[in-house]
C-alpha cells in the first residue's frame, strides 16, 4: 500500500502554510486531502484555486454535486466520495440525490441524468464526444458554457481523486459516517 505525508502547519513546506491556514479557516479543520497536497504548494494552490472557480461556476448546487459525484464514483475515490456527500449535505442537497450518485442509480430529474451521462461521457472517453452527445446535452437545457464547466470541475477531481489513490489518504472524521465502497461490478 502507497502512502504520502500528510502535512500539518508546521510540517508543510513553506509555500504551503498559508494555504493551510486558509483550509484551517474555511473548514474548520486541515481535511487530510489538503494535507497530502501541500507537499507540492503549487498543487494545492491549483486545487484550492480550481475548487473556488468551479463551486463559482454558472451549476447549481445539485449540478456541482452530480459533477464532483459522478467523477468520484467513476474514479472509485475512497475520500471523495464521502467527502462530498458531507459537502452535499452541508449545501443542503437531497439526500436522494446523494445516494443515487453513490449507488449508481437513475437521477431524479432527467436534466441531471443528462448531466451526469454527459459527465461520465467525457471522464470515460478522455474528453473524445461526439456532437449527438452535445446536442443531447443541448437538448436537456446546457450550453457550451457547462461543458467547459465540466472540465473545470474534473481537473479539480483528477487532482484529489488521483492523489488520494497514490496516498491512500484516511478519510478524515467528520465524513467517516459517509464511509463508501465501490460496488461489485456485474
Amino acid at each position: 500500500m502507497t502512502k504520502l505525508k500528510i502535512h500539518n502547519i508546521e510540517t508543510a513546506p513553506e509555500g504551503s502554510k498559508t494555504l493551510l491556514e486558509q483550509s484551517l479557516k474555511s473548514n474548520g479543520m486541515i481535511p487530510g486531502l489538503h494535507g497530502v497536497l501541500a507537499g507540492a504548494p503549487g498543487l494545492l494552490e491549483a486545487y484550492q484555486t480550481i475548487h473556488k472557480l468551479f463551486t463559482e461556476s454558472s451549476f447549481s448546487k445539485e449540478e456541482l454535486t452530480v459533477v464532483w459525484q459522478t467523477i468520484n464514483v467513476e474514479h472509485e475515490c475512497h475520500y471523495c466520495v464521502p467527502a462530498h456527500t458531507a459537502i452535499a449535505h452541508m449545501m443542503k442537497v437531497e439526500a436522494s440525490l446523494t445516494e443515487a450518485l453513490r449507488n449508481k442509480t437513475a437521477m431524479p430529474t432527467e436534466k441531471l441524468q443528462v448531466l451526469h451521462d454527459f459527465t461520465l461521457k467525457i471522464v470515460r472517453n478522455r474528453g473524445h464526444v461526439s456532437q449527438e452527445d452535445l446536442n443531447t446535452f443541448y437538448g436537456a437545457g446546457y450550453e457550451e458554457r457547462q461543458v467547459l464547466e465540466i472540465i473545470l470541475g474534473l481537473s479539480q477531481k483528477v487532482i484529489s481523486n488521483y492523489t488520494n489513490h497514490i496516498a491512500n489518504t484516511p478519510v478524515d472524521a467528520p465524513f467517516q459516517k459517509f464511509a463508501w465502497e465501490p460496488s461489485e461490478t456485474v
